[in-house]
């Protein structure tokens, strides 16, 4: 049975009762092994949760001369088309950013001012951020390797956005659905989120009542007997 009617629903259904642990378990029972990005990505503050639909950028490294040419052409143009990007986040949208060495900052505090004012719902980066502080007082839900001020403009740009990225050996593609907590973010494709968030929210019921058992007395072989889920 399905618990939601709208991906606003869908949101709020996994913020109240999930974790990334148990919609990890439920990808794995149904041969989605690899969906979790790697585990230095981590959120600014252990409170923050981001759930929502994969905005993907592909971010480049690029080596600019003293005069601002990257050797390849006569002017170097900072940040490629990430403000274009940045513009095109809507309501309830990640931007997920994916494709550059770890040398510079992929995230920060204006790009956040900008997500907040376009409804976004968050922000998840394969390298680091800037503007700790900022981001922080903003509250914005960022999730990082962690604070590197370096910036991106002389080294990086976005070269394109909406297209299929690959992270750690997962591959996200636009419309995928991000959820991350302080245990890790994970993808969950589109074509199977209904699946996953119905086996998550029932596997929850059951630790549920596997807690209460253990607490009640009944032993971890005994549990796992009866219930299915440890």
């Amino acid at each position: 049975m399905r618990h939601w009617g709208s991906d606003e629903e869908l949101y709020g259904t996994v913020r109240r009762d999930l974790f990334t642990a148990v919609v990890g378990d439920v990808m794995d029972t149904m041969g989605l092994l690899r969906q979790f990005l790697p585990p230095q990505i981590k959120p600014l503050r252990d409170d923050m949760v981001v759930i929502g639909r994969a905005m993907t950028v592909l971010e480049a490294d690029v080596f600019a001369g003293p005069h601002g040419t990257n050797g390849t052409s006569s002017t170097f143009e900072p940040f490629g088309l990430m403000f274009r990007a940045l513009d095109d986040l809507k309501a309830g949208e990640v931007y997920i950013c994916a494709g550059a060495s770890p040398r510079y900052a992929l995230w920060g505090e204006l790009m956040s001012t900008r997500a907040i004012k376009l409804g976004a719902a968050g922000a998840v980066v394969d390298g680091y951020h800037r503007d700790t502080r900022g981001i922080l007082r903003l509250g914005f839900p960022a999730f990082s390797y962690g604070a590197y001020a370096q910036d991106q403009a002389p080294r990086g740009k976005v070269i394109d956005f909406r297209v299929p990225l690959e992270i750690g050996g997962v591959r996200v593609m636009p419309g995928d659905v991000v959820f991350g907590d302080l245990d890790g973010v994970c993808v969950i494709p589109r074509e199977a989120e209904e699946e996953v968030f119905r086996k998550a929210l029932e596997k929850v019921q059951k630790e549920n009542l596997v807690g209460r058992a253990i607490e009640e007395g009944m032993s971890a072989q005994e549990a796992f007997k009866k219930f299915g889920v440890m």
